[in-house]
């Protein structure tokens, strides 16, 4: 959305006011008794509370959301709901910018983000990178939840069970929808520093909320916050560079990062803000004009791989000696004086062997570690009317605008293939997504006899999204002239004799690849839905659903899915709900048109790595072929019980299959004959891989929700709310193709995330002081794509841990509070690499060759230990 069509919508919701009314979703505030808080997902109904929803949700309050000392809003909720998971993602290319969480084991576009009931954009970036980090996400698309503000957030309500029906493509694993504030007075600012226990990782917060009524009829509500995040490093230097170290005193403070860790496997250093305004008018007394919006922008630098200028020969912790290479930029020297024109020794196009050659060690003589910069962008905003007619009618229409960007750059890096004429930094292009909504929805109450009217709903929707890409510096993506072997000639005189040939250098920038001509573009997707529904209370004991859909795209045709559910009160206090449904998940148009080059090594020597669109050149000589939808069926059945007032108790379980997930292809290596069939593959050159996605392996995910809470009072005026929290989630691979998904892939889908979640929650509120304790728990888990046994074998197996959450606050005044905490308060790290097949450690460093102790995904809680923090907070 432009910036003046941002200012025009802003102007117009400020001239406005709101009010309460019934609409299809809207935003309730909790009340004390969890049993008692309005559930609005998964129902059209407004008048479904915890007890008697047949779906299961988590209702997360401001509250509860204020005591995670977290800048990205997706680390609060990992800690709190136990199904969430996302990765720590350290050096894990452009996914360290943008992480991709998890619910129930599926990925984050099996996930639907929403913000007051309305759609969430994607974020701009495909999930291409390979590494374990992002194993659960590979190859999605979600959105980039880290640009809402947790200020703003009035309440946090997680669908955990599959709402295609209802929602539309995405919510296959579940939905997140993030009530905004809407206080018509009144606001609060607070500020926060910490650092982690290890002196690094400073962290510091200035946030603010305020709420402003318009009258008697309406209120804005904007809210804000800006993050600046200190890195952290968890590893060690490089075997190699302590080598070069000791070999080379006088060069020694040359190295990347010295004295430090050459590369650094930590957090990145980032800042940014993000901001969201709610608003809204009275139109009548029963309907509404409103409108909220949500900007962000981040930047954060990221450490890559050290390029070693040396190799040598180490002996390992189990006494085998290993050669670990120089990097290929430093092996060669680039020879720059042409032959002689008409000397028969020294043929044209051929090289002279003498003092005018080049070293990349004349720019840096001690290696170098490349430096990748994300920028992200964020843009949404929503407009829409609202309201209730006397005969409980309600309607809902809205359209919405959005884009998200991510700018990407290098530094500290160089293109060998274009020898001395190589720049040292470079500009990726950036890569886009922009969506455009229309919703109308609907629902009318009718009775027709049962216990309650029936809820009859109806919708439209309308929906485009145009995925983008501009082009890189040429440098960033091209082959230079040294991209080809080399011929040299040893000259004394005129007469030359052959001297040897020098390999070819690896085109584009070292360590990841802009975007090409050939490839920048943009490509859109769109598609129209429509929904209907019924609900109702046949009995004042027996309640169902039932929702259809049917969407259709233009560019793989129509889906139509359903979904049905009931509660059953068995007897007072304890009900049984299930819930039978299909979905899908419609492949996007970055999916189809990603075009992404990374760097590998192999045995020291960068090998450039090129996902490609499925319908380009390089894709289709190498068999790709148009992707299709994801489908899904979910099942679920539990109970609620409500023993006596104060206990709650929920448990669910739930059984999802998701046919045709959309993978990435297995890396087909480029020959020299490739080459000239597809001309195209220059980019990647000799020795190179390609990949491409495609509909590959189908899964089925099965787990149980359990959540207790009891709340009692402790003595007057004190009380003591306590809730636990447990996720078991196991999914499985039943089939797959196996140029798609690969023995480690399979692993991850099972065991990347722990098996067994749990958190045991308690808040003590005595007068003025409030302590909240959590504990945490994680089972064992396995990285096998990073950490593979000998011979591909099971690598190793990560213990179970416990970290513990602690926060003391103080009200000081009525508008002055002040809190001391520690997340992971007794400094719990992941366990440590052991020696295996694909993580060899070396005594020299005590680490493996690239500098890791610890798991580099970062495990389920990261890898920087213990966090500290200290905050005030002002209310008004």
């Amino acid at each position: 959305m432009s910036s003046t069509a941002l200012i025009a919508l802003l102007s117009l919701a400020s001239g406005a006011q709101a009010q309460n009314v019934s609409a299809p979703i809207t935003t309730v505030a909790p009340t004390p008794d969890q049993g008692s808080e309005i559930v609005v997902l998964g129902t059209r109904r407004t008048d479904r509370t915890l007890t008697n929803s047949a779906s299961p949700v988590d209702v997360i309050s401001a509250t509860e959301l204020a005591t995670q000392p977290a800048a990205n809003i997706m680390d609060s909720i990992k800690n709190i709901v136990p199904s969430f998971f996302v990765g720590q993602n350290t050096i894990s290319d452009a996914s360290t910018f943008v992480r991709a969480p998890s619910l129930r084991g599926l990925p984050s576009d099996e996930i639907l983000v929403m913000i007051n009931g309305k759609r969430f954009n994607r974020s701009a970036l495909v999930q291409v990178y390979s590494g374990g980090d992002t194993g659960l996400a590979f190859g999605s698309q979600g959105s980039d939840i880290s640009s809402i503000p947790s200020i703003a957030i009035k309440s946090l309500q997680i669908l955990r069970e599959g709402a295609t029906a209802q929602y539309g493509s995405d919510a296959i694993g579940g939905v997140l929808n993030f009530g905004l504030r809407d206080a018509r007075h009144g606001g609060e600012a607070s500020a926060r520093y910490g650092a982690t226990y290890d002196g690094d990782g400073k962290s510091r917060q200035l946030a603010a909320t305020i709420g402003v009524g318009l009258g008697s009829i309406g209120f804005i509500d904007v809210s804000g916050e800006y993050n600046k995040e200190g890195q952290t490093s968890r590893g060690a230097t490089r075997p190699l560079a302590a080598i070069f170290a000791a070999q080379n005193p006088s060069l020694a403070s040359q190295l990347p990062n010295y004295p430090g860790p050459v590369q650094i496997w930590g957090s990145p250093p980032s800042h940014g803000y993000k901001a969201v305004i709610n608003s809204g008018i009275d139109v009548t007394p029963n309907s509404q004009l409103y409108f909220f919006g949500n900007i962000a922008r981040s930047k954060a630098d990221t450490s890559f791989n050290y390029r070693s200028p040396i190799g040598a020969t180490v002996v390992d912790s189990m006494g085998v000696p290993r050669s670990l290479g120089a990097n290929g930029s430093f092996t060669r020297l680039f020879y720059v004086t042409p032959c002689p024109t008409g000397n028969p020794t020294c043929p044209a196009g051929a090289f002279v062997n003498d003092a005018n050659a080049f070293s990349f060690k004349s720019i840096y003589p001690a290696g170098f570690t490349p430096r990748f910069v994300g920028v992200t962008k964020q843009m949404y905003g929503v407009v829409g009317y609202k309201g209730k007619m006397d005969s409980g009618f309600t309607y809902d229409i809205s359209a919405s605008k959005a884009k998200n960007t991510l700018a990407l750059s290098m530094y500290n890096s160089l293109n060998a293939s274009y020898g001395p004429a190589s720049q040292t930094s470079f500009q990726f292009g950036t890569l886009s997504q922009k969506e455009t909504n229309a919703n109308l929805d609907l629902t009318y109450p009718v009775n027709i006899g049962f216990a309650s009217p029936l809820t009859v709903s109806a919708g439209a929707e309308y929906r485009k999204e145009t995925y983008g890409a501009t082009p890189g510096d040429l440098q960033s993506y091209s082959a230079g002239p040294f991209a080809v072997p080399q011929t040299f000639y040893n000259c004394v005189g005129t007469a030359c004799t052959l001297g040897g040939t020098a390999s070819a250098a690896s085109p584009g920038a070292s360590g990841y690849g802009g975007t090409s001509p050939t490839y920048a573009g943009s490509w859109s997707q769109s598609n129209y839905g429509v929904y209907g529904g019924l609900e109702t209370d046949i009995t004042d004991a027996l309640s169902v659903g039932l929702a259809g859909r049917y969407e259709h795209y233009n560019t793989f045709g129509g889906a139509f899915v359903y979904k049905a559910n009931a509660l059953y009160k068995v007897v007072p206090g304890f009900s049984v709900r299930g819930t039978i449904g299909t979905g899908f998940h419609a492949p996007s148009p970055g999916q189809a048109h990603v075009a992404i080059l990374t760097t590998n090594f192999v045995n020291g020597d960068q090998v450039q790595t090129g996902t490609y669109p499925v319908d380009s050149p390089i894709s289709r000589y190498y068999g790709s072929t148009t992707l299709g939808p994801e489908k899904a069926k979910n099942y679920g059945v539990g109970f609620i019980a409500k023993p006596m007032r104060n206990l709650t108790v929920t448990v669910d379980g739930y059984i999802i299959k998701v046919k045709n997930r959309i993978g990435i292809s297995q890396t087909f290596r480029v020959t020299a004959a490739d080459i000239i069939a597809q001309p195209l593959l220059s980019a990647v050159g000799v020795g190179g891989d390609v990949n491409y996605f495609t509909n590959g392996y189908d899964t089925t995910t099965k787990g149980i929700d359990f959540v207790g809470t009891y709340r009692m009072g402790v003595y007057s005026p004190g009380d003591l709310n306590l809730t636990l929290a447990y996720n078991y989630n196991k999914s499985k691979v039943d089939r797959y193709d196996p140029g798609v998904i690969s023995f480690a892939q399979l692993d991850l889908v099972s065991h990347l995330a722990p098996n067994h979640r749990a958190t045991l929650s308690s808040v003590f509120t005595t007068g003025p002081v409030t302590l909240t304790l959590r504990e945490n728990f994680y089972s064992w888990w396995r990285n096998q794509n990073d950490y593979p046994g000998d011979g591909g074998t099971l690598g190793q197996k990560f213990g179970s841990k416990f970290t513990t959450d602690i926060e003391a606050a103080y009200q000081l005044t009525r508008n002055i509070g002040l809190a001391l905490g520690a997340n992971n308060a007794f400094d719990a790290h992941p366990d440590r690499l052991h020696y295996s097949n694909a993580s060899r450690l070396y005594p020299i460093t005590g680490s493996t060759a690239d500098g890791q102790i610890y798991p580099r995904s970062g495990g389920p809680f990261g890898i920087n230990g213990g966090f500290w923090y200290a905050k005030v907070k002002i209310s008004m």
